[in-house]
């Protein structure tokens, strides 16, 4: 198994720089400064998105009898969220740091060890002005840090109180200087070595108010964005059965935006405020729960090799005892090797009756399952596999990623950036390439072809450069097939004397060989590939 902790920075760098230049994915407002823990999807990242969603669909809906969808409301009502525990319990521990004001989460500071410097104030001699207040510093002495470290941080702290822009830090002196050896606390920021406040907690749902007239004391105003979306399919499960007329186990699933208040939103789209999920609420009888869960563990696996996510990079942790929610009896973290560290990608948890007991209860209105065969009556058991969409979109790019050494004719060396999508998950499934764009009847065949291909497919027209230069644009977005049009397309004699009169010649992405193909075929070999 991978180091936990093994992570590669500049390949993750890499990879967000191609996302911006590429089209895949931008930064939320940035061009006001940009919103933290938004993004926005690009021309060739709602593709992918999409895809990615699309394949989801199919695979859970579509293609079985015992799973129906549905589409809930963002807003959610105040009592909802009551009877889930989000309004009394969905919350972080958050400390801030006293020096730089960042905001983070407690339970994800690492454990530091050194010499912690302490102080009772600082003053400034020439104008009289000092600051009575405790602060202290933490030094690592293996970083090659000491106690002038310790005072500088100490002085910048200060200095805040001082209020004075002529008073520089270094012209302070510090009182009280006392220290402490400190062995795995998280009481200092791991960044500047700053004294950290005391943890609170923090609700992380967004609240608003409804309606125009909405009082502030009146509490059935207030609604909240969705922290999750699975509440939305608890609250609806009865309509859903009564409806349907479909029989316990069935699933209800989902795909849709939820909103978390993040502490400290990071790595790129993997934690964001405003996020996307991919959800099924299975309903099942109480003794069949921990056999679904095990049988859906495995089919979430499956899944993620289909989209290009290899088995060997994921990894499942069994989560302990104490760990996991309290209402859970099993939950399986499936997990992927990012390169900012092994993380999560989805989880598929065995959530009980929990939910639907809760929402019985406080609504009061009975929603147990009747089973016309027992003649029982029961609240079902659910299992809960629940994707990330964004998280799953990022372990798309980041797997397919790649930087491909060649040696060109005459042994120069070169190299070719690819992202290597699986055909179902590229944004661009097909490139149209005339062969020169001064060839009028090699342009309007061309033309044809992408016609042809559009109705089916994302395809893509590019006649601008040498082909040998737009093969290489294809690959940098992941484009697997590229189709030129030449001259043999429009009759004229192939090297060899054969007549390739309405045929193309296809290039594949991963090997770069070519193949010949007619016109008349290539819809239904193209659609035989990227499904």
């Amino acid at each position: 198994m991978a180091e936990r902790e093994n992570t590669d920075p500049q390949k993750m760098e890499k990879i967000v720089s191609l996302c911006k230049s590429k089209g895949f994915i931008y930064q939320s407002a940035e061009l006001y400064g940009g919103l933290n823990g938004c993004w926005d999807y690009g021309p060739l990242g709602v593709e992918l998105k999409r895809n990615l969603k699309d394949y989801w669909w199919r695979k859970n809906v579509q293609e079985r009898d015992d799973i129906l969808g549905m589409d809930g409301s963002i807003l959610t009502h105040q009592a909802v969220l009551t009877a889930s525990g989000h309004v009394g319990g969905f919350s972080d521990p958050m400390c801030d740091c006293l020096l730089s004001k960042a905001r983070l989460r407690a339970d994800q500071i690492d454990a530091q060890t050194g010499t912690a410097y302490h102080y009772t104030g600082a003053s400034h001699e020439e104008s009289g002005r000092s600051v009575e207040r405790p602060f202290s510093v933490l030094i690592d002495p293996t970083a090659n840090q000491n106690e002038n470290n310790a005072r500088k941080t100490a002085k910048q702290y200060y200095a805040q109180f001082i209020n004075d822009k002529q008073i520089a830090p270094k012209k302070l002196a510090l009182v009280g200087e006392s220290t402490t050896e400190e062995v795995d606390t998280i009481q200092y920021n791991p960044e500047n070595g700053s004294l950290l406040t005391e943890a609170r907690e923090f609700n992380l749902m967004f609240q608003t108010k409804m309606g125009a007239s909405s009082d502030d004391n009146d509490p059935n105003a207030v609604a909240y964005l969705r922290p999750e979306t699975a509440q939305t399919i608890f609250v609806q499960y009865k309509n859903v059965l009564d409806s349907s007329r479909v029989k316990i186990p069935f699933g209800i699933a989902q795909i849709g935006k939820a909103f978390r208040n993040e502490i400290n939103p990071r790595n790129f789209t993997f934690r964001s405020r405003e996020f996307e999920q991919m959800e099924i609420e299975y309903l099942c009888r109480p003794e069949d729960g921990l056999r679904l869960t095990e049988e859906w563990l495995e089919r979430r696996l499956s899944f993620y090799e289909e989209i290009g996510v290899p088995r060997e990079k994921l990894h499942v942790l069994d989560v302990p005892d104490g760990e996991r929610a309290h209402y859970s009896a099993k939950t399986y973290d499936i997990e992927y090797e990012f390169p900012f560290g092994i993380q999560e990608l989805e989880g598929v948890a065995y959530r009980g009756a929990y939910d639907l007991t809760k929402h019985q209860e406080h609504s009061g209105k009975n929603i147990e399952y009747y089973d016309e065969e027992t003649k029982e009556r029961f609240i079902p058991h659910v299992v809960e596999p629940s994707a990330g969409c964004d998280r799953s979109v990022l372990a798309v790019l980041c797997e397919a990623y790649d930087v491909e050494d060649l040696t060109k004719e005459g042994g120069k060396k070169d190299e070719r950036t690819v992202m290597r999508f699986k055909p179902c998950m590229a944004p661009i499934k097909a490139a149209i390439l005339p062969l020169l764009k001064n060839k009028p009847e090699l342009v309007a065949k061309a033309k044809e072809v992408q016609h042809l291909l559009q109705p089916f497919m994302n395809v893509f027209y590019d006649e601008a450069a040498a082909i040998g230069r737009r093969y290489r644009r294809q690959d940098e977005v992941g484009t697997p097939f590229c189709i030129a049009i030449d001259f043999e397309t429009l009759g004229e004699e192939s090297e060899d004397g054969q007549d390739l009169t309405d045929t193309v010649t296809v290039r594949h992405r991963d090997s770069m060989e070519q193949e010949r193909i007619a016109i008349s075929d290539l819809l239904p070999w193209l659609l035989q590939r990227i499904r």
